[in-house]
């Protein structure tokens, strides 16, 4: 009896001291609940091996990947034109991606997107607040379904990216957590010191700035199609594009029926009449549509068709996709045409109106450019020839473009040094502009260019070799074999120190085309700290100095007016046996040492830096003339025996 009280009695006293512990803490919220700005989370859903099977080399196996990207926005202020960098490194491949397009003008989807991609939101590129929607998850998020291929990682491990941010300027990231194996998460908040602000209650982003902007303006609209302008018009000093070509990629089978003050490259409606466009517009006569490509490539004009009332009669158009600095001249600084364009279901309403995505602008012999998103901003107002205020577009999209120097790209001009005090001219490194299409064993795409005597100049590299092996022999230098490949360069540029004087000193800077076409309008620009303050003229040239990103380091030359028209190659007297002559123009340029007086001008403070042609930079030797104080007078036999030589390449 006793013992059943006292077991009754020690149960009530041990249940007492249970109850009486504290409640364990609440699990920590999820930071997609307590971030008080934009929450980013990338998750990975699923993966499988696909063919084909590598087991040799496993970091080559490729794997599907499927992964899911939200932009969250929990801050007192809308979002607007979204833009996240997910840092892919696995060599990715993406396929698809839902509600966003990829925009850091590198890639097109499907693309490779290894070295990391900025993705933005399409075709909603706003996110809203809790505050302005009740919470309203669909209007304050975005989720982007990403289906792809990458390689060399395969289960159990993750394919995880490096990092993910927020890429609108005016926010801040911390470095991505991962959460598990399979969640990476970040919080980002507005920069208290931000360098550019956009008020809240502006309804549009500001119009940005950049080497190069391109101007999408609908001009007028109709219930199944629009009128847009398209605008592009250079800012950078040096950049420049020759016979542009501009493209981009319709998203709602759009089709191009008509074009004023431009071109498309093809000209062709089959994919229409056999798609869903010939099913919706039964009645349209097709033969009229200019093209109906996804990704359309449209050119400029030439100048015969300005004022043609059909296809030109349109302000900045057809200049024949020339479009030159400001600096050079500004009114010659932009090109425009406008377009016709077809929309397709569910858009039939002349207010839904999409532009298209994936801007990409190129031009011959020019620098590469890489386009943003097209951002919207507040409508465009144009110029009235009455002087009364202008008419203003009804929708205005602006893409920034800014020059890049892509991996792997190489130059397409190149630069020669040579010197008065060497007879040896260091001509452009070799495969200086990519040795693409050489057959093993031609030639070495590693060994350096050999030197050359000064005739070998104006030679074309095939009919050099025996100028290049004679001098080599001549001044006892190693020929190596297999003999170095060309530079494979349209555009060489020779920079001879000529003089050097007490007072100042002078160098003559040559063009050398060895294309079949000209180039109209040509420029030269180059670059040096140390003689860029004594310049005084450019003799055969319009010269001046400019200033570049902040550094006035910069001569800028460019051909006299009537001599600004740089030839191709054409044939030698005789083509039977003469070699062809290239397109070539010179002029000697002067310096003073007064405002540089420490300059060394035999070595290596009167070359170049960088140079410039036409916008373009081109690739530099890797060595400099040197004194040669022990030349001997006998030099002066040998270099008839190179004379004789080129007589007989005659």
């Amino acid at each position: 009896m006793h013992s059943t009280i006292f077991f009754f009695l020690f149960l009530f006293l041990f249940t007492t001291t249970l109850t009486a512990q504290p409640p364990p803490a609440p699990a920590p919220a999820p930071l997609s609940k307590t971030c008080n700005g934009i929450y980013l989370s990338y998750t990975y859903t699923s993966g499988a091996k696909i063919p084909p099977e590598l087991k040799s080399d496993p970091e080559k196996q490729p794997y599907r990947f499927k992964s899911t990207l939200l932009v969250l926005n929990n801050a007192a202020d809308e979002l607007k034109s979204w833009r996240v960098f997910v840092g892919f490194q696995h060599d990715e491949y993406l396929v698809s991606a839902s509600n966003a397009v990829i925009a850091d003008g590198l890639a097109t989807l499907p693309g490779p997107v290894g070295n990391g991609t900025v993705l933005a939101g399409f075709p909603n590129a706003d996110l809203k607040t809790a505050i302005e929607t009740a919470g309203d998850l669909s209007q304050m998020s975005a989720r982007v379904v990403l289906v792809g291929t990458e390689f060399g990682v395969g289960e159990p491990d993750v394919p995880m990216p490096d990092d993910i941010s927020l890429d609108n300027e005016g926010w801040l990231c911390p470095s991505a957590t991962i959460q598990g194996s399979r969640v990476m998460e970040v919080c980002c908040t507005k920069d208290p010191n931000p360098i550019t602000t956009t008020p809240p209650q502006d309804e549009y982003l500001p119009h940005q700035t950049g080497d190069l902007t391109i101007m999408y303006d609908v001009i007028r609209t109709y219930e199944s199609n629009y009128w847009a302008s398209v605008t592009i018009e250079n800012h950078s000093p040096l950049g420049r594009l020759d016979n542009w070509n501009l493209t981009w990629d319709w998203m709602r089978d759009e089709f191009i029926g008509d074009i004023k003050g431009a071109y498309p490259f093809t000209r062709d409606s089959s994919s229409c009449i056999f798609g869903p466009q010939g099913s919706f517009y039964q009645n349209m006569d097709f033969s009229n549509v200019l093209n109906c490509e996804r990704r359309p490539t449209i050119m400029d004009l030439p100048l015969e068709m300005t004022n043609n009332t059909q296809l030109g009669n349109i302000p900045f158009c057809c200049r024949n996709g020339t479009i030159l600095p400001p600096t050079i001249d500004p009114s010659k600084s932009k090109s425009a045409f406008q377009i016709q364009v077809y929309k397709m279901p569910p858009d039939i309403n002349r207010s839904e109106l999409i532009p298209p995505q994936n801007f990409k602008i190129s031009g011959r012999l020019n620098p590469d450019y890489k386009c943003g998103p097209p951002v919207r901003v507040s409508p465009s107002q144009f110029s009235d020839p009455s002087s009364l205020p202008g008419p203003t577009s009804v929708s205005s999209w602006q893409v920034v473009c800014n020059i890049t120097q892509v991996l792997g790209l190489a130059p397409k001009c190149c630069v020669s040094f040579s010197a008065y005090y060497n007879e040896s001219i260091i001509p452009c490194p070799t495969c200086a502009c990519g040795c693409q299409g050489k057959s093993p064993g031609a030639c070495s795409a590693t060994s350096p260019a050999l030197l050359l005597p000064s005739q070998a100049l104006l030679v074309p590299f095939e009919n050099r070799t025996a100028l290049a092996t004679a001098w080599a022999s001549i001044n006892h230098r190693n020929i190596p074999k297999p003999l170095p490949c060309s530079d494979h360069c349209g555009v060489s540029i020779n920079w001879h120190l000529l003089t050097d004087n007490r007072g100042g000193w002078s160098a003559r800077l040559t063009l050398f085309n060895w294309e079949d076409s000209a180039f109209p309008d040509w420029f030269v620009a180059v670059q040096n700290d140390y003689f860029t303050p004594g310049f005084e003229k450019a003799y055969s040239f319009n010269g001046t100095t400019l200033e570049v990103n902040g550094k006035n380091n910069t001569v800028l030359m460019q051909g006299l007016p009537g001599l600004n028209y740089l030839m191709g190659e054409v044939d030698g007297v005789n083509p039977g046996k003469d070699p062809r002559v290239p397109g070539k123009q010179q002029s000697v340029i002067s310096f003073t040492k007064k405002n540089t007086p420490r300059i060394k001008v035999e070595g290596r403070d009167a070359f170049p830096t960088k140079v410039f042609f036409n916008g373009e930079e081109c690739a530099l030797p890797g060595i400099f003339p040197t004194n040669d104080s022990d030349r001997k007078n006998s030099k002066g036999l040998l270099l008839i025996v190179v004379a004789i030589i080129v007589l007989m390449l005659m």
